[in-house]
């Protein structure tokens, strides 16, 4: 059983470095925001280099939210409309493992896209991080990205490729807005800003965020995003469940 697992690990992984939307949304545009951002356009800030750390995990969390949301949930789509999942029926492989494959194959893949955009950030704006807050954020970023790799899954249960990629993109784009990724929340209207913190993109940008400035992500964070990723995963197993039922 695990030989399986290994293998079908490896046949994401190869599937997912083959993938162009991982190489321009998950490190181009975020690395691109980020050199514009903090290089092109002036953002009146007291303390420039608190702005350059700050933008730099909110654009960490940007790439990292996305690729969990659209690369897992499109795949699962694409593979279902392809007939591929029907195949994987009758071969001894449990689906409960072929989605945790999925889900470890992508949090490698975010092992990666942290480590390039943490380094175009030292490199672009001579970020300067203890260990510490460098391997802190690091592993908050990673092992937090999971409410959105089961906000993914629940995208793999539609049956319309047209019709998830549409609502992902609106997923993810809006939680980014809104969660304060792209610009700081203060810019927004006071009862919009009451919201804000009831979103998992922005408990998830403030962990990374506390962390750079020496503090700790509170549990109210911690409890929120666990919350969220029992929520997300429970409602993806119903479907699933539901589609293996009626096939």
């Amino acid at each position: 059983m695990m030989t399986m697992f290994i293998a079908q690990c490896q046949a994401e992984l190869r599937r997912l470095f083959r993938n162009k939307f991982y190489v321009i949304w998950s490190l181009c545009v975020p690395i691109f925001f980020y050199f514009l951002y903090t290089k092109i356009i002036s953002i009146p800030m007291k303390n420039e280099e608190a702005w350059h750390i700050h933008y730099l995990m909110s654009m960490t969390v940007f790439s990292v939210m996305g690729s969990s949301i659209m690369s897992i949930g499109m795949r699962l789509v694409q593979e279902r409309a392809f007939g591929w999942t029907h195949y994987l029926r009758v071969t001894p492989l449990p689906s409960s493992l072929y989605f945790l494959a999925k889900m470890v194959s992508q949090t490698l893949i975010h092992v990666v896209s942290i480590i390039i955009i943490f380094l175009v950030g030292y490199v672009m704006n001579d970020i300067q991080l203890t260990w510490s807050s460098w391997i802190g954020a690091a592993c908050w970023i990673l092992v937090m990205s999971l409410p959105f790799l089961a906000l993914g899954l629940m995208i793999g249960t539609m049956k319309s490729v047209d019709t998830a990629a549409g609502i992902a993109n609106v997923l993810y784009l809006g939680l980014a807005i809104t969660g304060g990724l792209w610009m700081p929340v203060d810019v927004f209207p006071s009862l919009v800003q009451k919201m804000v913190h009831y979103l998992p993109s922005y408990q998830y940008g403030s962990g990374a965020w506390a962390i750079t400035t020496g503090h700790y992500p509170s549990l109210s964070m911690m409890a929120s995003l666990i919350g969220y990723f029992l929520l997300f995963m429970v409602v993806s197993l119903y479907i699933h469940k539901k589609q293996e039922g009626v096939a």
